[in-house]
């Protein structure tokens, strides 16, 4: 692909999360509040390993809205696409941490200014001038955002970008599940790489068996590389007629596992930027798993995501420290 000035644009949703950080002196919870969103954690990630990034969206004008541009513009993402807007407060999500890491979401977004964004206000030369178009399902939950998010995936297609798509279901989110299957079963249909998890592999294709699973979308869709992320389990790549395992890289520092799919996606687009989509082989999907795996196990050893994003350095230090 010719160069452009933008390696990644992504759409979608950048809110607060609220992280649980300890308990005051009356015995309550405290919450800090972290920038977060799907979109832009990965954006973040890419700015780390180098790459030129530009986000699409909408937050409120409010004190949370003024936190999230800043926090954006200080990883070095562009926001010229990023509108604050007068009438909508900006999404909230509180996260409750369990022992092991995993999380529990609760989302004040009814309406969220995320979901306000409109066709007309996406701008088609930020999505020529990228090599990559990269979107989720949260900016496909309802009907005028839907149709914003349809359309940068139309424009992405005719300008020839490659397609990422990471579903990143949230059931909370949803009117109705029959909803938020329609939306993935879209972006799958649109998509050239696909992110996908475990529990969202069996909720679209109802098998915990991930290479049926994985099978049933390829049959449909025919995406070029899909990536199915386990968990504890590690994560697996399926590209033309090959499938690669690799193991995870587990941890005791694990404090939370928010943004750990974020930054395995992340670093999967960096790999298909530096190396592309036609010619791949068993070798360089191992190499492009090992990276993912370990550079989403480092951001579960630290409170948030977007501002806390390990280095290329980290990560690869990192991986030489188990071998």
């Amino acid at each position: 692909m010719e160069k452009r000035q933008f390696d990644v644009t992504a759409l979608g949703e950048l809110l607060i999360d609220f992280t649980e950080n300890g308990n005051s002196s009356q015995g309550n919870p405290l919450m800090e509040a972290n920038p977060g969103g799907a979109p832009c954690n990965v954006l973040a990630m890419l700015e780390r390993l180098g790459k030129k990034t530009a986000f699409i969206g909408k937050v409120g004008k409010d004190m949370f809205g003024n936190q999230l541009k800043s926090a954006v513009e200080e990883v070095g993402i562009d926001t010229r696409n990023l509108i604050l807007d007068e009438n909508y407060h900006t999404t909230l999500a509180f996260v409750h941490t369990y022992p092991d890491g995993d999380r529990d979401f609760s989302f004040y977004r009814d309406p969220g200014a995320d979901m306000m964004l409109t066709k007309e206000e996406v701008q088609r030369d930020l999505i020529q001038s990228s090599r990559i178009f990269h979107f989720g399902t949260l900016s496909s939950t309802h009907e005028g955002v839907r149709e914003a998010t349809r359309h940068a995936i139309e424009l992405a297609k005719e300008a020839g970008c490659i397609i990422t798509f990471d579903p990143n279901l949230r059931p909370p989110l949803w009117k109705s599940l029959d909803d938020a299957k329609a939306e993935i079963e879209y972006g799958m249909s649109k998509c050239d790489v696909l992110k996908i998890s475990d529990n969202e592999v069996e909720f679209m294709c109802g098998t915990t068996d991930y290479d049926k699973g994985a099978a049933m979308i390829q049959e449909k869709y025919h995406i070029p590389l899909i990536l199915v992320t386990m968990g504890k389990d590690g994560s697996r790549a399926y590209y033309k007629n090959m499938r690669v395992e690799v193991a995870p890289f587990l941890q005791e520092n694990t404090i939370e596992t928010t943004g750990a799919g974020d930054t395995f996606c992340a670093s999967t687009l960096n790999y298909v930027l530096d190396h592309g989509l036609d010619d791949l082989t068993e070798e360089n999907l191992k190499e492009l798993l090992t990276f993912a795996n370990a550079a989403a196990s480092l951001i579960t050893t630290r409170k948030g995501a977007l501002r806390v994003m390990p280095t290329r350095e980290e990560v690869e230090s990192f991986i030489a420290s188990r071998q």
